[in-house]
């Protein structure tokens, strides 16, 4: 009988409780002191835990299944991602393994829970020995896996975000090629469980993706500044990064200056940038513009651009360049406003330091007003940053049955991004599908989508609904297609959602006419 090495559930806790492994491993892989500019090499939770679990398996005493009801498996049905078994081809040594030690045991290995429990009892058993006096130098010279080769092909990517009624794992797809975008808006009043499911399908990217050759890497705007509080440091491990990932532009410009580099292209491409941008700066603020300031602001970008022979300009060249336009430069209009006000805040620097497509990153926003011009003019020139960066791409990698998703870019909040024409970001979502980028949208209510510059619905292959303060009757009907009885039922559904819970459509049953047009998802409880 073939041992079940899929949809195993992790025990509540394993990683907390396998964390000494961790410390004492990083400390062998990482100098004392690292370089400037360096990071330390973290070890992710897959690989902490598929090593004890080899530790376990090395052992040959004798088996028992005495103590596994004692093993509580995670109470949020937390699983142990397919690709756990699969990298460097060793599901059929683990299960040959598992045969082999448990061979004089009468074991179901059919059935999932138990397996699930065998499996964590290894894990604690190659933990004991591992942190027992030398034996983790002894066990990591020992171990030669034969024959094991690198994984190469592009990651599943089918996020396990909660269950279905009757404990059906509920999967997004992200990257098989039946999938035609990987945009997922998100709609939950505060208190509806958004900040999990955000965590959720963050821990998730990550985990099915960091130990391939196909990592996925994230970009999260923290609004609230939950995931940069220090208190919440946990939570980084989940997302296999550190606090070296969380960028705070209070305390230090953004390692990157925010401006296109048209060195080499043409005055055409400048003039449409500029153009671009003066609408922008003044939808920041809210700003009162003539088209004689547009104009002015345009031409000013303009010449900063010539200033810099087509190299990144700065706010201050842009300012400078403005002034000397205005009819009276000592006094300020809402164009000089903004940017003093950009100016002061020193928010990113005049060169690039990161590429942040390389890395993850989390940029805490929680000292800025969320309406601001400041927290907008993150947000707009971080996303304009990310176009850049995505123009220069070649398409992602194919295999036939799944793209390469290389970043996704969180911004929560969006709202505030929403009410105005944001091109940055209306083109962002237009190239992710072929350079492998994913953008998740979360607001408060899903009505905030209804944009007039910008149908985000349509660009949208998971729109989930949590639980709103109000629901709009028109979005609803378009979004699920339902009418009469049928968008009464939806709307009783989405009003009695509790924490943790949501709507997502069903598109199989809305195309066939059959049953019903939507389904609801306990989401996975992680933090």
């Amino acid at each position: 009988m073939e041992v079940a090495l899929d949809n195993l559930r992790q025990a509540e806790n394993i990683q907390e409780d396998l964390a000494k492994v961790k410390e004492i491993l990083e400390k062998k892989v990482n100098l004392e002191t690292v370089p400037e500019g360096l990071k330390r090499n973290a070890l992710n939770g897959n690989k902490i835990m598929r090593i004890c679990l080899l530790a376990g398996l090395y052992q040959t005493d004798e088996r028992t299944l005495d103590g596994l009801d004692a093993i509580q498996l995670s109470k949020s049905s937390i699983r142990v991602p397919s690709s756990f078994f699969t990298y460097y081809d060793l599901k059929y040594l683990f299960s040959a393994l598992f045969k082999l030690r448990y061979r004089n045991c009468n074991v179901d290995w059919s059935d999932n829970p138990l397996v699930s429990r065998i499996m964590a009892k290894e894990m604690y058993r190659g933990r004991d020995f591992l942190l027992k006096e030398s034996n983790l130098d002894s066990f990591l010279h020992a171990v030669r896996v034969a024959g094991g080769k690198s994984r190469s092909g592009i990651p599943e990517l089918d996020l396990l975000i909660g269950e279905y009624d009757g404990e059906i794992p509920a999967l997004l797809d992200m990257n098989s090629t039946r999938v035609t975008n990987t945009q997922i808006l998100i709609a939950g009043s505060t208190g509806s469980g958004k900040t999990n499911l955000l965590a959720v399908l963050i821990n998730q990217m990550r985990t099915l993706s960091i130990e391939s050759p196909y990592p996925v890497n994230f970009l999260l705007f923290d609004y609230k500044g939950e995931f940069s509080d220090i208190a919440n440091n946990s939570w980084l491990a989940k997302f296999e990064v550190d606090r070296s990932c969380i960028l705070n532009p209070v305390e230090r410009p953004l390692p990157f200056t925010p401006f296109k580099d048209f060195t080499g292209k043409t005055l055409g491409e400048i003039n449409l940038y500029s153009t671009e941008m003066a609408s922008a700066l003044c939808a920041l603020d809210r700003a009162s513009m003539s088209a004689n300031m547009s104009n002015r602001l345009s031409e000013a970008i303009v010449e900063a651009y010539k200033k810099t022979k087509m190299a990144p300009i700065s706010f201050e060249l842009m300012l400078q360049e403005y002034q000397k336009k205005m009819l009276n430069s000592d006094k300020d209009d809402s164009v000089t406003s903004v940017l003093k006000q950009l100016i002061r805040s020193n928010l990113f620097e005049n060169q690039d330091k990161v590429n942040l497509i390389n890395e993850c990153y989390i940029i805490k926003m929680s000292d800025f007003p969320k309406d601001g011009p400041i927290a907008k003019a993150i947000v707009y020139f971080v996303v304009s940053k990310l176009n850049n960066i995505y123009e220069q791409l070649p398409p992602q990698d194919n295999d036939g049955e799944r793209v390469q998703l290389r970043h996704f870019t969180i911004i929560d909040e969006a709202h505030y991004m929403l009410d105005f024409d944001n091109r940055p970001l209306r083109n962002l979502i237009a190239v992710g599908r072929n350079k492998g980028l994913s953008i998740i949208l979360a607001t408060q209510n899903m009505a905030s989508y209804n944009s007039r510059f910008f149908d985000y619905y349509a660009n949208a292959q998971y729109p989930l609904l949590m639980k709103q303060q109000t629901q709009d009757d028109k979005t609803i009907k378009s979004l699920f297609g339902v009418s009469g009885n049928e968008f009464q039922e939806l709307k009783t559904e989405i009003t009695n959602l509790q924490k943790g819970e949501l709507i997502i459509k069903d598109s199989v049953m809305a195309a066939m006419g059959m049953g019903k047009s939507w389904k609801k998802i306990k989401v996975t409880h992680l933090i």
